[in-house]
């Protein structure tokens, strides 16, 4: 059964080129809709993946629509707008959305979907690029059984590890919640090692120390083992986008309503590093904003 479901999919990106190569390597037939870059497709269509020109076109002849762009405006324009997954809307489609979305308005979307027939899921992703294209990602998924049971298999060709994380709606949640404990972490980070400049105490000691103890992680070596070397884009991940994230966890928190003091200091500085013209940059580069911020010299170049 798992072969023969045909795949839509809408965003090929730096995750979404990897998702898209793994899914026709598992013997799926893809069409698919670049949303901006044209410029990783060739060897799709050298797969056998066909590319149509409208985002209806991903739902005519498919059984499941992946959606993996940058966050809600995208989603909405993809499902709403002109040409969109609403006017192809059939009974029995499941759309599943990878993005990193806002929960009030994947809430509008499922709804509206669902009253054409069509499942819209919820599955953000973690990992980078690299693990995409080694068909290594994670993914929380929020859904009920079963159609936990029917996309776990299709999510399984281009994810390592497929978290049920409760039903529709569960899965932006949390990864919302991932992504706040991840930059509040990066944020730390690049300003321990403004101060450790500032004081002119050894970074190469302090990341030795870091390394060997508690405070240690992914993040800590993707970002100051490769700042130490020159190098700040080993978390592919951009300082705007990580903005974005914040905001919706903020608005997210505003709602519920519960007291977020952290998470507004790190949205700050996020947007902090944005208007310092860093937002192009990856999430290493808030070791950039605190040179500019303090008038320090933290990465070597």
């Amino acid at each position: 059964m798992t072969a023969k479901e045909r795949i839509g999919f809408i965003g090929i990106g730096l995750m979404g080129h990897g998702m898209a190569k793994n899914l026709l390597a598992k013997g799926h037939s893809l069409k698919f809709r670049v949303n901006r870059n044209r410029d990783n497709i060739a060897d799709l269509l050298a797969a056998g993946a066909q590319e149509v020109q409208a985002n209806a076109d991903c739902a005519v002849d498919t059984d499941i629509v992946f959606v993996c762009v940058t966050g809600s405006p995208q989603v909405e324009t993809i499902v709403y707008g002109a040409d969109g997954l609403m006017q192809a809307a059939k009974p029995g489609l499941i759309v599943v959305d990878c993005s990193t979305s806002e929960p009030e308005s994947t809430a509008k979307i499922r709804a509206d979907l669902l009253a054409k027939g069509v499942n819209f899921v919820d599955a953000p992703l973690t990992r980078t690029p690299k693990e995409a294209e080694e068909g290594r990602l994670n993914t929380m998924v929020g859904a009920d059984d079963a159609t936990f049971e029917r996309i776990r298999p299709v999510l399984a060709a281009f994810c390592e590890n497929v978290f049920h994380v409760g039903p529709a709606g569960h899965g932006t949640v949390i990864k919302l919640i991932n992504n706040f404990v991840s930059l509040a972490q990066i944020a730390a980070i690049a300003e321990g090692y403004a101060a450790a400049a500032k004081a002119g105490v050894s970074q190469r000691k302090l990341f030795e120390l870091m390394s060997a103890g508690a405070v240690n992680s992914g993040l800590l070596q993707g970002m100051i083992g490769g700042a130490l070397e020159g190098d700040l884009g080993r978390l592919k991940f951009a300082i705007a986008n990580a903005q974005k994230d914040l905001r919706y966890y903020t608005h997210l928190t505003e709602s519920l309503p519960m007291a977020s003091p952290v998470a507004e200091a790190v949205h700050q500085s996020f947007v902090q590093a944005t208007v310092l013209g860093l937002g192009e940059k990856y999430t290493p580069s808030m070791l950039e904003m605190q040179e500019k911020l303090n008038g320090i010299a933290i990465v070597p170049r």
